[in-house]
């Protein structure tokens, strides 16, 4: 039997012997694809460790980030996709190592007519991912790039718990839809301006 105690905090003891049932622990390394675009979506995740980007494509086939998922996050995009029946419009990318439950989606719905802590565990995390794409559309329309740069690195920051990270302009480039070029010229600006100091393929927030 699966042990699922770390979210006791969070659902009815009725509902956590639910997910020790029928939920699949899966574990993920950085950088594994997650979910990928077009996907069939087969389950809802929970996550228990580690941090998960999740990524939209646009019409130039580049991509960009939409929002992070930490601990006992789960993706209102894809608990969508449940809900419709459609594939992924989405690209979940792990962030760092760590581990999720795995909810089948037969189950997603009845147990939002049967407990009480699962329904309020889906309007908040609803709410959560709503305010967070807000806030990237927000940053596209009226931020400034170097802006959004400087939000990012310290997102990237929050949720690997480190002020050193290892990424390299390209990665950046291609996380914030943008070229390295233009990435690299603002890096230097920060740097400059004593925000971040660079080492090789390493970038630490001061």
């Amino acid at each position: 039997m699966k042990d699922f105690n770390a979210l006791n905090h969070i659902f009815e003891e009725a509902l956590l012997k639910e997910i020790n049932q029928h939920g699949t622990e899966i574990s993920f390394m950085a950088d594994d694809i997650i979910t990928d675009y077009q996907d069939q979506i087969k389950g809802v995740p929970i996550i228990l460790d580690g941090a998960i980007k999740v990524m939209r494509e646009d019409f130039n086939d580049g991509e960009m980030i939409m929002y992070f998922l930490t601990k006992y996050d789960t993706c209102a995009l894809t608990l969508q996709c449940c809900m419709s029946k459609a594939k992924s419009e989405v690209k979940a990318v792990a962030e760092t190592n760590g581990k999720l439950i795995m909810v089948p989606i037969s189950f997603v719905q009845e147990w939002m007519k049967k407990y009480e802590t699962w329904r309020n565990y889906i309007i908040k995390n609803y709410d959560k991912r709503l305010k967070e794409m807000l806030n990237t559309i927000d940053s596209i329309a009226f931020m400034k790039l170097d802006q959004r740069l400087l939000h990012y690195l310290n997102e990237k920051v929050y949720v690997n718990e480190s002020k050193s990270l290892d990424i390299t302009h390209q990665k950046i480039a291609e996380d914030l839809n943008t070229s390295r070029v233009v990435i690299s010229r603002l890096l230097k600006t920060l740097e400059n301006k004593g925000i971040i100091k660079q080492e090789r393929s390493i970038i630490k927030l001061m």
